[in-house]
């Protein structure tokens, strides 16, 4: 037993981290779709965004139903289910939402594909309350922040070709002038989409992963009243406004991106899809330069490692673009940029609270970097921000779930509820982008990042008081 707690468990964890590859694949494509939709719909640069919010909200009505059903039945519904069978009840809502991308082309309906996209997610917001505690589970405490980001960094690899592969699938077969896009392009790509979730579904429920982890055996026997309980911890008070808000300045920044590439720099709708796609292997970047902790404990690996993983992750990148036929003379500066990342994550040293403040800051001046420069400068450090963004969900949901106990898979879906963020402040972004220009709407991320920094120290603070100190823990570990 005791070696299982010491490991991570490798043949659980990888079945696991098939439903993240998903979220990230679907969730990137969204930013190809916005502009395809923006032009085939005649709509508002306002309007357009409502794909972002349509999906994101999702998150929020889905994690509402299932604490609804919880309070209902006097008893956890995923406790009840079991961990495997609602990560296949997910797959399957999602698959479902995919079905009408295929009425809603061919009856040209904007509201039709807002309800695929948003069912889609609503499948999601239950995939996610199950698998990120489950991925915090399968291994050592300790290391449970460095899988979440691991597992982060497959969501990434989705990301990264998830904006290449849908661009490919509506422009690269597209003889005509990119100036009449058509919508019945996007059917076939969101209907194989739909396959590959019942796939996984069936796959997941083969597997070994365990139906009640041990991080949260304790919730199923709780069948108490399960209304506020977890309300009553500030960390996770807190720490669900700076998911809200986290969220948003992700994919705020990267929806926003491509309007202004074609407004400032004149970018053809099919060229900026690379430029997506490196905003979301940014992500990836850090993600597995942050995940070097969960595979081994050998500090000088772990060093070595600090600099071989970004570069792996931008191999990907380039690799997933000269596959797609891209130029990718443009690229090869960002090398540079991934300096500073590393050296940011080595300043953190790992702890969850420490690092959310240095990428907070980072963010900030990346996106001050962005509003006041002009060119390809300002495209490199908007999409710089996805590199700051990167280890941040694990960092808070560690900071926010620490400390809760019975009450760690409720406070996991109040935090999945506020992924909201990524379609109300995108929205807000677009709002904004009406009276300052696309380029300064970019302070809505700031103020984001902000409030980010403050979470860090004040989270930090909270958990000092309840006997949790990640500086301890962390020297103690190794």
């Amino acid at each position: 037993m005791s070696s299982e707690q010491t490991q991570t468990k490798w043949g659980q964890f990888i079945p696991l981290v098939t439903v993240f590859f998903f979220w990230g694949f679907v969730a990137a494509s969204n930013d190809i779709l916005i502009p395809v939709f923006k032009q085939a719909f005649n709509l508002t640069q306002f309007q357009s965004q409502l794909v972002s919010f349509a999906f994101y909200i999702a998150y929020t009505v889905g994690a509402l139903i299932y604490n609804g059903i919880s309070v209902v039945m006097g008893q956890d519904i995923v406790n009840k289910l079991g961990y495997k069978n609602s990560l296949a009840l997910g797959l399957v809502i999602s698959a479902a939402g995919t079905l009408l991308f295929y009425p809603a082309a061919n009856l040209h309906s904007f509201p039709l594909m807002l309800s695929g996209l948003f069912i889609v997610a609503l499948g999601f917001s239950l995939q996610q309350t199950v698998a990120n505690p489950l991925a915090i589970a399968l291994g050592p405490i300790k290391t449970g922040s460095q899988r979440l980001t691991l597992a982060g960094g497959i969501n990434n690899f989705g990301t990264t070709i998830g904006p290449l592969l849908v661009n490919f699938a509506i422009f690269g077969v597209a003889t005509s002038a990119t100036t009449n896009v058509s919508i019945e392009s996007v059917k076939i790509p969101y209907l194989i989409l739909g396959v590959a979730f019942l796939l996984v579904a069936v796959f997941l429920k083969m597997s070994s992963l365990p139906d009640r982890p041990t991080l949260v055996e304790a919730s199923a026997n709780d069948t108490k009243s399960i209304k506020g309980s977890a309300l009553n911890y500030p960390q996770l008070v807190l720490g669900m406004i700076a998911i809200f808000l986290y969220v948003g300045v992700e994919v705020s920044t990267a929806s926003n991106l491509p309007a202004y590439m074609e407004e400032k720099l004149g970018f053809a709708i099919k060229d900026i899809a690379p430029y997506v796609s490196l905003y979301w292997a940014s992500l990836m970047i850090g993600r597995w330069t942050g995940a070097v902790e969960a595979f081994t404990e050998d500090m000088t690996l772990q060093k070595i490692l600090r600099f071989v993983a970004p570069y792996l992750a931008f191999g990907v990148f380039l690799v997933a673009n000269a596959i797609a036929k891209h130029d990718l003379t443009p690229f090869y500066v960002y090398a540079a940029v991934i300096v500073v990342l590393i050296g940011a994550d080595m300043a953190s040293k790992g702890n969850p609270a420490r690092m959310l403040l240095i990428f907070s800051v980072m963010g900030i001046i990346a996106l001050f970097i962005g509003m006041f420069t002009t060119g390809m400068t300002s495209v490199y450090a908007f999409t710089s921000v996805g590199l700051f963004c990167s280890t941040l969900w694990p960092c808070i949901f560690t900071l926010a779930v620490s400390g809760l106990g019975k009450h760690t898979s409720q406070g996991s879906s109040f935090l999945i509820m506020m992924i909201m963020g990524g379609g109300i402040v995108s929205l807000a972004q677009g709002y904004l982008s009406k009276f300052t220009g696309i380029q300064y709407s970019y302070l809505v991320g700031v103020l984001c990042f902000a409030y980010l920094a403050f979470y860090a120290i004040k989270g930090s603070a909270i958990l000092k008081t309840q006997g949790i100190n990640f500086d301890e823990k962390i020297s103690g570990g190794h």
